[in-house]
């Protein structure tokens, strides 16, 4: 299972008019682990290309990219996984696409969709949301950090809590439960990405090393 620990997921639409691939480099340069790809507007052919272009950017590191929704394009750009949402591809569909090569991320918005993404073969859960957030419009209530806690005592799976996460709170989500943190706008819209990867890293260290 690769390294979930700062997962940066994209949107074009909050990075202040830089390309995408350039926050991801300077993101991967800030220490960011895993990244995902995230793109709800263009066409499937750009989707493909800045895909690949994401891929270049990550080879060699280590840093798997996930694709969002899309297995399809993920299957084209040979990226190292997909994550879904609960009105997406059910994941026995995706697995009987993808195969076993390929990660399956779910998103859970309370723990009976955990405990359904564990029984059901996911390889980790993205706990949406813990804290309100302006980026996704059309998601459920926060879960909060006791939110975090009961999916944590009821699933063995990886966990990663995305959903107003900035370097304030991502210590006790760390705390709570979850084995990573999931950003956008922390990194896509901060003036420096690369420093804001930093010090989030930093910060996700010091919290796993306290007992």
């Amino acid at each position: 299972m690769p390294d979930l620990s700062l997962y940066l997921v994209t949107d074009r639409g909050l990075s202040l008019g830089r390309s995408t691939v350039d926050i991801v480099r300077a993101a991967v340069a800030g220490g960011v682990t895993c990244v995902q790809l995230r793109e709800k507007e263009c066409s499937t052919r750009q989707f493909v290309t800045e895909a690949r272009a994401v891929r270049e950017v990550l080879a060699g590191t280590g840093i798997p990219l996930i694709i969002n929704d899309r297995i399809d394009v993920a299957l084209a750009v040979g990226a190292d996984g997909v994550h879904l949402g609960q009105t997406d591809m059910l994941i026995a569909d995706a697995r009987r696409v993808v195969g076993h090569s390929m990660l399956i991320g779910i998103s859970a918005e309370c723990v009976e969709d955990a405990v359904r993404a564990e029984a059901q073969g996911a390889d980790y859960v993205g706990i949406s949301p813990v804290f309100s957030t302006p980026t996704k419009t059309d998601t459920a209530p926060a879960l909060g950090l006791d939110g975090v806690a009961a999916i944590r005592a009821a699933v063995s799976l990886p966990l990663v809590g995305i959903g107003g996460v900035k370097p304030g709170n991502a210590a006790e989500v760390i705390r709570a439960g979850c084995d990573g943190v999931a950003v956008v706008s922390a990194i896509v819209s901060a003036p420096d990405p690369q420093l804001a990867a930093a010090e989030l890293k930093t910060i996700i260290r010091h919290a796993k090393e306290q007992p």
